[in-house]
């Protein structure tokens, strides 16, 4: 079942309350009661999104959708390990990913191949990130917001020349929005969360990821851990 072919737009996406249908599943059936009383609650959803809040929008949304399907990254993973030397060809990659029987989410990830490591490294952080985004959709984005909202006032999150950080209002509310400063090119953030964050620390097991294998720009964010990797340029895929 095919839940989302593109990015979602980034307002959308983080508004408090249900995400665009066309990201939504084709049809997903009604929550039986007994599930709705095992929410996921706030405090253990803000650990659960706290590696990735701080990816840009389009980046956070393709992430999201990927998650909720964990074995089509596994495969992913298994298959740029068997082809690297078509990976390292951005245009035979694109190529032969569309060859694929996989989502088109999952196949948008193959640009990120760091990106799809972390994912399949801890595949049960992923699994409940994608359960949870299917389950509870607006208390991931309310979540997503809180986050943001944390480590901005903590002066981790910041408008730099990777990305724009901005805060608008939508629909009354206010909403911290994160952007690649150049929309052809997306960089992928790495921190701890532990680090970016203030205390306390959340119920749900804390998850730290290293910094990427490939040589990072330089533009760590000065007392806050957030740096970037090299740049990759935005195909149609992301929307």
């Amino acid at each position: 079942m095919v839940r989302c072919g593109v990015a979602l737009s980034c307002v959308a996406l983080l508004v408090p309350g249900p995400v665009a249908a066309s990201a939504r599943p084709a049809a997903i059936p009604a929550e039986p009661q007994d599930q709705a009383a095992a929410k996921i609650p706030p405090d253990q959803l803000d650990s659960l999104v706290a590696p990735i809040a701080l990816y840009p929008d389009n980046l956070l949304s393709q992430t999201l959708v990927a998650s909720t399907y964990p074995l089509e990254i596994i495969q992913l993973q298994q298959w740029l390990e068997k082809n690297q030397n078509i990976a390292k060809d951005q245009n035979k990659l694109a190529a032969e990913i569309k060859k694929q029987p996989w989502d088109p989410s999952i196949q948008a990830m193959a640009a990120l191949p760091d990106l799809v490591k972390r994912l399949s490294d801890d595949i049960q952080w992923t699994t409940d990130l994608g359960n949870a985004f299917l389950a509870q959709q607006s208390d991931v984005m309310d979540s997503i917001q809180r986050m943001r909202g944390k480590a901005k006032d903590k002066g981790s999150l910041q408008s730099n020349q990777q990305q724009k950080v901005e805060t608008t209002t939508v629909e009354s509310k206010q909403v911290i929005v994160i952007e690649q400063a150049n929309p052809q090119t997306v960089y992928v953030p790495s921190y701890d969360p532990q680090y970016v964050y203030p205390p306390p620390a959340y119920p749900y097991p804390p998850i730290y990821y290293p910094p990427y294998a490939y040589p990072s720009t330089g533009a760590v964010i000065a007392a806050s851990a957030i740096s970037f990797g090299v740049g990759m340029a935005m195909g149609a895929a992301w929307g």
